[in-house]
């Protein structure tokens, strides 16, 4: 059983923060039925192509992949329908702004449990080009190897 504002990640995009530069993130809930619920209750989830949009000043999650429920019966969900993400008014207007300029997007980063409630971390983001990338890399071999001169 999870404790008051424990967190248990269902799966995580980890493909995201090396695709983007994350500016900014949200904590959204998130509009699911109950088969969808009992498939991420046994972790089948996937976010590696979606993404987050804003349409009619609601924000939606597009294409993020829950696999049907095993013990489903005929009424069981489609597994990459587009479901509703549940924000403040100020942050939809906040994001509506953003998303407008040019080369941002909204990225999901984890889906989890928090409080029995499933929610997901949306990042606001800009692509990074393939030169950044590699910067980012040769960042991180030179932290690991300095780690591992320090720990000798």
């Amino acid at each position: 059983m999870l404790k008051q504002d424990e967190e248990k990640n269902i799966t995580v995009n980890r493909k995201a923060r090396h695709e983007y530069a994350i500016i900014q993130t949200y904590e959204a809930g998130i509009a699911l039925v109950g088969t969808e619920v009992k498939a991420l209750r046994q972790g089948k989830a996937n976010l590696v192509d979606s993404y987050g949009t804003v349409r009619n000043n609601e924000v939606w999650l597009i294409s993020a992949h829950i696999s049907e429920y095993t013990q489903g019966n005929i009424n069981n969900h489609i597994p990459t329908r587009d479901r509703k993400l549940l924000l403040n008014r100020s942050e939809i207007r906040k994001l509506i702004g953003k998303t407008k300029e040019k080369g941002l997007t909204l990225v999901p980063l984890r889906l989890y449990f928090k409080n029995g409630k499933v929610k997901v971390e949306l990042a606001l983001a800009k692509g990074k080009k393939v030169y950044d990338k590699r910067e980012s890399i040769a960042k991180k071999d030179l932290q690991r190897d300095q780690e591992r001169k320090f720990k000798y």
